[in-house]
Protein backbone atom coordinates (compact mmCIF):
# COMPACT_ATOMS: atom_id res chain seq x y z
CA UNK A 1 0.00 0.00 0.00
CA UNK A 2 2.87 2.35 0.84
CA UNK A 3 4.52 1.79 -2.53
CA UNK A 4 1.23 2.47 -4.38
CA UNK A 5 0.78 5.75 -2.56
CA UNK A 6 4.38 6.77 -3.22
CA UNK A 7 4.01 6.04 -6.92
CA UNK A 8 0.79 8.00 -7.06
CA UNK A 9 2.41 10.95 -5.29
CA UNK A 10 5.32 10.98 -7.75
CA UNK A 11 2.89 11.03 -10.70
CA UNK A 12 0.87 13.78 -9.06
CA UNK A 13 3.93 15.96 -8.45
CA UNK A 14 5.13 15.47 -12.02
CA UNK A 15 1.86 16.76 -13.47
CA UNK A 16 1.61 19.61 -11.00
CA UNK A 17 5.13 20.89 -11.56
CA UNK A 18 3.83 23.45 -14.06
CA UNK A 19 0.50 24.17 -12.37
CA UNK A 20 -0.36 27.63 -11.13
CA UNK A 21 -0.31 27.70 -7.29
CA UNK A 22 -2.84 30.55 -6.95
CA UNK A 23 -5.87 28.29 -6.57
CA UNK A 24 -3.94 25.94 -4.29
CA UNK A 25 -3.54 28.42 -1.43
CA UNK A 26 -5.64 26.20 0.84
CA UNK A 27 -3.27 24.19 2.98
CA UNK A 28 -2.30 20.88 1.43
CA UNK A 29 -4.09 21.48 -1.87
CA UNK A 30 -2.37 21.51 -5.24
CA UNK A 31 -3.71 22.87 -8.51
CA UNK A 32 -4.75 20.37 -11.19
CA UNK A 33 -5.29 22.94 -13.97
CA UNK A 34 -3.08 25.88 -14.92
CA UNK A 35 -5.93 28.02 -16.27
CA UNK A 36 -4.26 28.38 -19.68
CA UNK A 37 -4.19 25.07 -21.53
CA UNK A 38 -4.85 21.34 -21.14
CA UNK A 39 -1.38 20.44 -19.89
CA UNK A 40 -1.76 17.52 -17.50
CA UNK A 41 -5.01 16.38 -19.12
CA UNK A 42 -5.82 14.02 -21.99
CA UNK A 43 -9.03 13.74 -24.00
CA UNK A 44 -10.69 13.28 -27.35
CA UNK A 45 -9.00 15.55 -29.91
CA UNK A 46 -11.12 18.66 -30.40
CA UNK A 47 -13.51 17.64 -27.65
CA UNK A 48 -12.11 19.93 -24.95
CA UNK A 49 -10.47 23.35 -24.85
CA UNK A 50 -9.78 26.25 -22.50
CA UNK A 51 -12.11 29.24 -22.69
CA UNK A 52 -11.86 32.25 -20.37
CA UNK A 53 -9.71 30.32 -17.90
CA UNK A 54 -11.97 27.25 -17.75
CA UNK A 55 -11.82 23.74 -19.18
CA UNK A 56 -14.71 23.68 -21.64
CA UNK A 57 -16.73 21.31 -23.81
CA UNK A 58 -19.89 22.01 -25.78
CA UNK A 59 -22.53 20.22 -27.82
CA UNK A 60 -24.43 22.26 -30.42
CA UNK A 61 -27.07 21.57 -33.05
CA UNK A 62 -24.41 21.96 -35.71
CA UNK A 63 -21.83 19.80 -33.90
CA UNK A 64 -23.69 17.55 -31.45
CA UNK A 65 -22.03 15.24 -28.96
CA UNK A 66 -23.22 11.78 -30.00
CA UNK A 67 -21.43 9.72 -27.34
CA UNK A 68 -20.19 10.46 -23.84
CA UNK A 69 -16.47 11.13 -23.64
CA UNK A 70 -14.14 12.12 -20.83
CA UNK A 71 -11.12 14.29 -20.21
CA UNK A 72 -8.63 12.28 -18.15
CA UNK A 73 -6.46 13.91 -15.50
CA UNK A 74 -2.91 12.58 -15.80
CA UNK A 75 -1.95 13.12 -12.16
CA UNK A 76 -2.28 9.53 -10.96
CA UNK A 77 -4.96 7.31 -9.45
CA UNK A 78 -5.67 8.67 -5.98
CA UNK A 79 -7.55 6.67 -3.37
CA UNK A 80 -8.24 9.06 -0.48
CA UNK A 81 -8.49 12.76 -1.22
CA UNK A 82 -10.44 16.00 -1.14
CA UNK A 83 -11.24 17.35 -4.62
CA UNK A 84 -12.56 20.89 -5.03
CA UNK A 85 -13.56 22.71 -8.19
CA UNK A 86 -16.08 25.12 -9.70
CA UNK A 87 -18.40 24.18 -12.51
CA UNK A 88 -20.86 25.96 -14.77
CA UNK A 89 -23.43 23.92 -16.69
CA UNK A 90 -25.78 25.36 -19.30
CA UNK A 91 -28.24 22.66 -20.32
CA UNK A 92 -27.73 18.92 -20.30
CA UNK A 93 -25.78 16.76 -17.88
CA UNK A 94 -22.18 16.28 -16.83
CA UNK A 95 -20.10 14.91 -14.00
CA UNK A 96 -16.69 14.28 -12.51
CA UNK A 97 -15.40 10.73 -12.37
CA UNK A 98 -13.41 9.63 -9.32
CA UNK A 99 -11.76 6.31 -8.46
CA UNK A 100 -12.44 5.33 -12.06
CA UNK A 101 -10.92 3.25 -14.83
CA UNK A 102 -10.20 4.26 -18.40
CA UNK A 103 -12.24 2.50 -21.06
CA UNK A 104 -11.81 2.54 -24.88
CA UNK A 105 -12.96 5.55 -26.92
CA UNK A 106 -12.43 8.04 -24.10
CA UNK A 107 -14.93 6.28 -21.84
CA UNK A 108 -14.66 5.48 -18.11
CA UNK A 109 -16.11 3.24 -15.42
CA UNK A 110 -16.37 4.16 -11.75
CA UNK A 111 -17.97 6.67 -9.42
CA UNK A 112 -19.34 9.93 -10.80
CA UNK A 113 -20.17 13.09 -8.88
CA UNK A 114 -23.15 14.13 -10.94
CA UNK A 115 -24.52 17.47 -12.13
CA UNK A 116 -27.29 18.43 -14.54
CA UNK A 117 -29.44 21.33 -15.64
CA UNK A 118 -32.57 19.52 -14.41
CA UNK A 119 -33.49 18.65 -10.85
CA UNK A 120 -32.79 14.92 -10.57
CA UNK A 121 -29.08 14.14 -10.62
CA UNK A 122 -27.11 17.14 -9.33
CA UNK A 123 -25.33 16.23 -6.10
CA UNK A 124 -25.89 12.49 -6.52
CA UNK A 125 -23.19 9.82 -6.63
CA UNK A 126 -23.64 7.80 -9.83
CA UNK A 127 -22.06 4.58 -11.08
CA UNK A 128 -22.70 2.96 -14.44
CA UNK A 129 -23.65 -0.44 -13.03
CA UNK A 130 -25.85 0.94 -10.25
CA UNK A 131 -27.18 4.28 -11.56
CA UNK A 132 -27.68 6.29 -8.39
CA UNK A 133 -25.36 4.88 -5.73
CA UNK A 134 -26.86 7.44 -3.38
CA UNK A 135 -29.28 10.22 -4.22
CA UNK A 136 -29.26 13.85 -3.11
CA UNK A 137 -30.42 14.30 0.47
CA UNK A 138 -29.60 10.70 1.43
CA UNK A 139 -26.99 8.95 3.55
CA UNK A 140 -26.45 5.29 2.75
CA UNK A 141 -24.50 2.31 4.01
CA UNK A 142 -24.06 -0.36 1.33
CA UNK A 143 -23.08 -3.76 2.68
CA UNK A 144 -20.75 -6.28 1.04
CA UNK A 145 -23.71 -8.18 -0.46
CA UNK A 146 -25.20 -5.02 -1.98
CA UNK A 147 -28.02 -4.56 0.53
CA UNK A 148 -28.30 -1.08 1.94
CA UNK A 149 -29.57 1.06 4.78
CA UNK A 150 -30.59 4.62 3.89
CA UNK A 151 -31.74 7.68 5.75
CA UNK A 152 -32.90 11.04 4.47
CA UNK A 153 -31.09 13.94 6.11
CA UNK A 154 -32.54 16.72 3.93
CA UNK A 155 -35.09 17.33 1.21
CA UNK A 156 -33.66 16.77 -2.25
CA UNK A 157 -35.69 19.72 -3.55
CA UNK A 158 -34.37 22.03 -0.83
CA UNK A 159 -30.80 21.02 -1.63
CA UNK A 160 -31.41 21.53 -5.34
CA UNK A 161 -32.41 25.12 -4.52
CA UNK A 162 -28.85 25.70 -3.23
CA UNK A 163 -27.50 25.14 -6.75
CA UNK A 164 -27.13 28.20 -9.01
CA UNK A 165 -28.43 27.44 -12.52
CA UNK A 166 -26.31 28.60 -15.47
CA UNK A 167 -23.72 29.98 -13.05
CA UNK A 168 -20.57 28.94 -11.21
CA UNK A 169 -21.02 26.49 -8.33
CA UNK A 170 -18.47 25.17 -5.84
CA UNK A 171 -18.27 21.37 -5.69
CA UNK A 172 -16.37 19.34 -3.09
CA UNK A 173 -15.78 15.58 -3.15
CA UNK A 174 -14.25 13.82 -0.15
CA UNK A 175 -13.19 10.18 -0.53
CA UNK A 176 -11.69 8.40 2.47
CA UNK A 177 -11.77 4.62 2.68
CA UNK A 178 -15.27 3.39 1.92
CA UNK A 179 -16.86 6.78 2.65
CA UNK A 180 -17.60 9.42 0.02
CA UNK A 181 -19.36 12.76 0.52
CA UNK A 182 -20.47 15.32 -2.05
CA UNK A 183 -21.14 18.98 -1.24
CA UNK A 184 -22.17 21.90 -3.44
CA UNK A 185 -21.84 25.54 -2.39
CA UNK A 186 -21.04 24.40 1.15
CA UNK A 187 -24.12 22.18 1.51
CA UNK A 188 -23.82 18.42 1.98
CA UNK A 189 -25.64 16.73 -0.91
CA UNK A 190 -25.13 13.03 -0.17
CA UNK A 191 -22.96 10.59 1.76
CA UNK A 192 -22.24 6.90 1.25
CA UNK A 193 -20.30 4.18 3.02
CA UNK A 194 -19.86 1.77 0.11
CA UNK A 195 -18.60 -1.69 1.11
CA UNK A 196 -19.98 -3.56 -1.91
CA UNK A 197 -17.72 -6.58 -2.50
CA UNK A 198 -17.73 -6.25 -6.30
CA UNK A 199 -18.66 -2.68 -7.23
CA UNK A 200 -17.04 -0.48 -4.58
CA UNK A 201 -14.18 1.55 -6.10
CA UNK A 202 -10.99 1.87 -4.04
CA UNK A 203 -8.80 4.08 -6.26
CA UNK A 204 -8.56 5.29 -9.83
CA UNK A 205 -8.41 8.18 -12.24
CA UNK A 206 -10.23 11.50 -12.13
CA UNK A 207 -12.00 12.60 -15.33
CA UNK A 208 -14.46 15.22 -16.57
CA UNK A 209 -17.54 14.20 -18.55
CA UNK A 210 -19.08 15.51 -21.75
CA UNK A 211 -22.58 14.03 -22.04
CA UNK A 212 -24.54 13.38 -25.26
CA UNK A 213 -28.01 14.80 -25.77
CA UNK A 214 -29.49 18.24 -26.41
CA UNK A 215 -27.26 21.31 -26.83
CA UNK A 216 -25.25 22.05 -23.70
CA UNK A 217 -22.04 23.59 -22.45
CA UNK A 218 -19.98 22.63 -19.40
CA UNK A 219 -17.00 24.41 -17.88
CA UNK A 220 -14.65 23.59 -14.99
CA UNK A 221 -12.14 25.81 -13.24
CA UNK A 222 -10.13 26.11 -10.00
CA UNK A 223 -9.62 22.35 -9.82
CA UNK A 224 -7.43 21.36 -6.89
CA UNK A 225 -6.79 18.23 -4.87
CA UNK A 226 -5.47 17.28 -1.45
CA UNK A 227 -4.28 13.72 -0.85
CA UNK A 228 -5.29 12.26 2.51
CA UNK A 229 -3.19 9.94 4.66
Amino acid sequence: MRSLRTAGTVALLAVLAGATPAVAAEQGFVAMFNGKDLAGWEGMPGGWWVEEGAITSESTKEQPCLKAHYLYWKGGEPADFVLRFQYKLIGGNSGVQIRSQKRPDWDTWGYQADMEAGGQWTGCLFQHDRDGVVMRGKKAVIREDGTRVEEEFASGDELQAKVKPDDWNDYEIVARGSRITLAINGHLMCEVDDRHARLACKRGIIALQMHPGPPMKVQFRNLRIKLLD
